[in-house]
């Protein structure tokens, strides 16, 4: 498990572009038939992948856990970004289509993560947070999901966001996942932009053309910096900083927030006109 300490706001306003990418961007997670894991010292969070083809890939157990097993005093959310598959919790079956989330409680022992076809593989992406208390195991599809309505046409950034875990939606700890896409012509992500002190945040953008890019926007309000992403990529975003973008075409972002509170609302909004 590789891991990655985060910069202080002075520090991140110095870097170059590959010292940034290095820091922020976790740009090769995602490998057929292997599971990625990278810990963050942002509210101790985990960043996970499995694209299971032949053969099913079980959540192993990294030494750097100290624990006896890896959801033993955390939780995780998983989202299929892929084909069909499975997730197996102690001896569980949860079928996972594309877009689907699987919560998974504290106490889970076992973990094992499998495609329908291997042709066609699922790909999974997982958030994992410390856990003080015991939520059940929970699935639930795109038809499941809270949807808000956020944006407006002509400013270009009219999209749908997609609730899995929430206040309101799949109980947990201190985790809140979901994910975000956009109506026809919109590609601004999550502006006007904003900053939550109480908590950290992970983009992963999917479903985005190989020969397209999304510009992702970090950094102070007044000291921004961006990174260009591919594909299932991921950013890392410390509580000073910003978190938006823009797409050269379309595509779809998964958010994932740990720390204080599970409010979706905490922000502290920064207005357009003010960024630098």
């Amino acid at each position: 498990m590789e891991i990655r300490l985060m910069p202080s706001p002075r520090e991140a306003a110095i870097l170059d572009t590959d010292e940034l990418r290095s820091t922020f961007l976790l740009d090769e997670l995602f490998v057929y038939g292997v599971i990625g894991l990278i810990y963050t010292d942002l509210d101790r969070g985990i960043v996970g992948s499995a694209v299971p083809t032949i053969h099913a890939l079980a959540l192993g157990n990294d030494d750097a856990l100290k624990a006896d097993f890896f959801c033993q005093r955390r939780e995780m959310g998983v989202l299929n970004f892929g084909g069909a598959g499975t997730v197996t919790v102690d001896d569980v079956n949860y079928p996972m289509a594309t877009q689907d989330c699987l919560y998974i409680g504290r106490g889970s022992k076992e973990v094992i993560f499998e495609s329908a076809d291997a042709t066609n593989p699922a790909v999974y992406y997982f958030v994992s947070y410390p856990a003080h208390a015991v939520y059940p195991t929970t699935k639930a599809t795109r038809g499941d999901a809270n949807r808000v309505e956020l944006g407006t046409r002509d400013e270009a950034n009219e999209r749908t966001i997609f609730q899995y875990v929430h206040e309101n939606g799949i109980k947990s700890c201190q985790l809140v996942m979901g994910f975000t896409e956009f109506k026809p012509g919109s590609i601004w992500n999550t502006m006007p932009c904003h900053t939550h002190d109480r908590r950290s945040e992970v983009y992963c953008y999917f479903d985005v053309p190989a020969a397209h890019r999304v510009l992702h926007m970090m950094g102070e309000p007044q000291q921004t910096r961006s990174i260009w992403v591919a594909d299932r990529q991921v950013v890392l975003s410390p509580p000073w900083s910003i978190h938006c973008g823009c797409g050269t075409a379309s595509y779809r972002f998964c958010w994932a927030m740990g720390g204080e509170n599970q409010a979706f609302t905490d922000m502290d909004r920064v207005e357009i006109a003010d960024l630098r």
